[in-house]
């Protein structure tokens, strides 16, 4: 029998803001445990929260980027559960009245696009870290307040790459807003996974069972390649799914019982008592509105019509916004967009990528690169030359024209320079210009290398293989 799986995602964003949610605590990754706390956050009685306006505009922002419904009219609840991250005993959430209703990202699979719907979007505040070691544990309450944006998918997913492909979309969006720093070592973005099975061609939908708090995108995609195939060997077997939370061991490579599902009753909700419900304007909405970002969809296909650029490239660059922001500004500057896709595709991110760091950090600026692309284009460096160059001014950053200009690297393009060359290289090497004139065109470039040698690297290669063909000819 053939089986048809259905996902949902419920996508957890720790939001770009200075402070937690509900008080004027910093929220920071990487502090001494327990050192960014007060009364409010750690749940002392007779604290009160205050609203964090900055997480609602940044919520009402994603809303608008995936066109979502926004309520003129949301309001917090108490969710109440007991566990140790959990300071107060109970969460501040949003049940019945959140922000954002509806709206849908383009997930971008082999065979084309594939909508999917969202189904709300809603602001709570994040709990603290269990932290377990050898002989005892603890818990670290500095992220315990921080806003924490929760993005619930409709159930429209029925692969685990569709799924992947909605997570690495989503995160475009995000940090195209500047909503999050998407960091996912730093858990600024988690996820509860959703996924049932049932016989093709059956409309309702299978048992589900949860898989929480999952951190990696990576993780997502091994557990839904687990799990699915696990419901359908326990179906095939005449067992039944019930409904229950389990956990994902990246080590084991399976899930694992956790507990049987909760449901909305378990948690009684009921509207939280301290806080004033949240109403918003047609004009604040429509202000917000009027400051969204070009989304990643619509840059990729501006940067294919405005630069040229190969569909490939566009995607690549649109995956980062400050990388694409980076590219434009090169582009702009040089006024070669496809040398500067090249060198941002190929040399930039392969060093970001071995030193781990983001462009924002890099000691090449935009002008830098612009002017190297400028002296390649005007033959004054060649590409190996050029590529020195680039590796000096990643580890010092500087003037390339000046560290042309100091090193003596200036191309040779002068054709009695050249000659002198080519002269020493036939002479040396009698076999390669005998198998040129025979046909063989790989001898040609063995001999265009003797001549780079020579030169040590600063000669012109496409002048010296267009003048040593004259030669031999």
């Amino acid at each position: 029998m053939n089986y048809t799986a259905t996902i949902g995602l419920e996508v957890h964003v720790q939001l770009k803001t200075k402070s937690k949610i509900f008080c004027g605590c910093p929220s920071r990754f990487g502090a001494e445990p327990n050192t960014l706390v007060c009364p409010v956050c750690l749940g002392y009685p007779g604290s009160l929260p205050v609203i964090n306006e900055e997480a609602i505009r940044l919520t009402i922002m994603t809303g608008l980027m995936i066109g979502s419904r926004i309520n003129d009219y949301s309001k917090f609840d108490r969710k109440n559960y007991f566990y140790p991250d959990m300071p107060k005993n109970y969460q501040i959430s949003q049940y019945d009245k959140p922000l954002c209703i509806g709206g849908s990202v383009d997930a971008e699979l082999e065979g084309g696009n594939k909508k999917i719907g969202v189904t709300r979007i809603h602001l709570e505040e994040d709990v603290g870290k269990n932290m377990h070691f050898e002989n005892s544990s603890g818990i670290d309450f500095n992220r315990a307040g921080t806003p924490l944006m929760e993005i619930v998918s409709e159930p429209e997913m029925e692969s685990p790459e569709e799924a992947l492909a909605y997570l690495l979309a989503l995160k475009q969006i995000l940090l195209c807003g500047n909503i999050s720093d998407c960091n996912l070592e730093q858990g600024n973005i988690r996820c509860d996974v959703n996924c049932s099975v049932r016989p093709a061609g059956q409309k309702a939908f299978g048992t589900k069972i949860e898989i929480k708090n999952m951190n990696t995108f990576k993780g997502v995609l091994r557990a839904l390649k687990y799990e699915i195939p696990r419901q359908i060997s326990e179906l095939e077997k005449g067992g039944k799914i019930m409904q229950e939370t389990r956990r994902w061991s990246d080590d084991a490579g399976m899930t694992v019982e956790m507990r049987s599902k909760e449901y909305a009753h378990d948690y009684r909700y009921f509207p939280e008592p301290d806080l004033m419900p949240v109403v918003l304007s047609h004009k604040q909405v429509e202000h917000w509105r009027a400051e969204l970002p070009e989304l990643p969809a619509k840059r990729r296909a501006r940067l294919v019509s405005q630069y040229g650029l190969p569909e490939y490239d566009a995607g690549v660059l649109v995956a980062d916004k400050a990388i694409s922001d980076y590219f434009e500004e090169v582009a702009k500057l040089s006024g070669n967009a496809k040398a500067a896709s090249n060198w941002v595709m190929t040399d930039m991110l392969r060093c970001l990528s071995e030193h781990e760091m983001g462009i924002c950090q890099v000691r090449v600026t935009p002008k830098a690169l612009a002017d190297l692309i400028r002296l390649v284009d005007g033959k004054t460096l060649n590409m190996p030359s050029a590529r020195e160059v680039f590796a000096i001014l990643f580890e010092k950053g500087g003037d390339p024209n000046a560290i042309v200009r100091e090193r003596g690297m200036t191309q040779v393009s002068d054709t009695g320079a050249l000659e002198a060359m080519m002269d020493k290289a036939i002479v040396d090497n009698p076999k390669s210009v005998a198998d040129y004139k025979a046909g063989k065109a790989a001898a040609l470039q063995f001999l265009v290398g003797q001549i780079m040698r020579l030169s040590k690297g600063k000669a012109n290669p496409q002048l010296v293989g267009e003048m040593l063909k004259k030669k031999m000819e």
